[in-house]
């Protein structure tokens, strides 16, 4: 027997399944900002953490771990300003992976369309933060390499290298998120009732890798592309 796709029911054959996947990961996203962002500022001391787990605590400790984590990265003074794109970023790819791991549903980033989506997502972001550390004329200086007598080298190198990027990011999470899903279909079709645990657990671990990888990969580009050393 066929497995259900819940995605293709919710999209009733007409909207495709990497669409739908995507509005529902947003809606999961909105709707626990919605309920953290309430629980703040309901909150008697918004500076007093809440006890327990709740979407506060949750989303306290993520932005707390966010944005120690830009700091090492980008190890630039104004990496605060880049904290909210990236945590963004780094929901939303996590969010759509682990949505593979719910029986009958496709994670949407086991779609090339969506990944290399995200990747131009990416490019744009560190290109615009490179004219805006170097400015217009000095972002693009930066193509010509250190000597300007190498510049007819160095130039089709480097925009070769920032063109492939986007879809280096988009392929690497696309092939990577398609095989981990397959592979759990298989497997857990295959075995029977407690050994799919173990398999769910390796699904769980790609899948946070993965979002780490992509966001790791998408902060070294805006660091390399406003670092003013050659």
């Amino acid at each position: 027997m066929k497995p259900v796709n819940f995605l293709e029911l919710l999209g009733g054959g007409v909207v495709p399944e990497v669409l739908v996947g995507t509005w529902l990961v947003m809606a999961i996203l909105l709707v626990f900002g919605l309920i953290a962002g309430r629980a703040l500022k309901a909150a008697a001391d918004p500076v007093e953490p809440e006890d327990g787990v709740t979407a506060r605590s949750a989303s306290e400790v993520f932005v707390g771990w966010i944005d120690g984590f830009a700091h090492d990265v980008l190890e630039s003074h104004h990496y605060r300003d880049l904290v909210p794109f990236f945590g963004t970023l780094f929901l939303f790819v996590l969010t759509a992976n682990f949505l593979g791991l719910v029986p009958g549903m496709e994670p949407p980033t086991a779609n090339p369309l969506l990944t290399i989506g995200l990747g131009l997502v990416s490019f744009g972001f560190f290109v615009v933060q490179g004219f805006r550390a170097k400015g217009f004329l000095g972002y693009l200086k930066s193509f010509l390499g250190p000597v300007l007598i190498l510049a007819p080298l160095m130039l089709p190198i480097e925009l070769m290298d920032n063109l492939f990027r986007p879809f280096s990011l988009g392929i690497r999470l696309y092939a990577n998120m398609f095989a981990d899903h397959t592979v759990l279909s298989i497997f857990t079709g295959l075995t029977k009732i407690g050994i799919p645990l173990a398999f769910y657990a390796l699904g769980a671990i790609v899948c946070i890798i993965q979002a780490i990888i992509f966001v790791v990969l998408s902060m070294s580009y805006v660091r390399l592309a406003s670092s003013h050393e050659h």
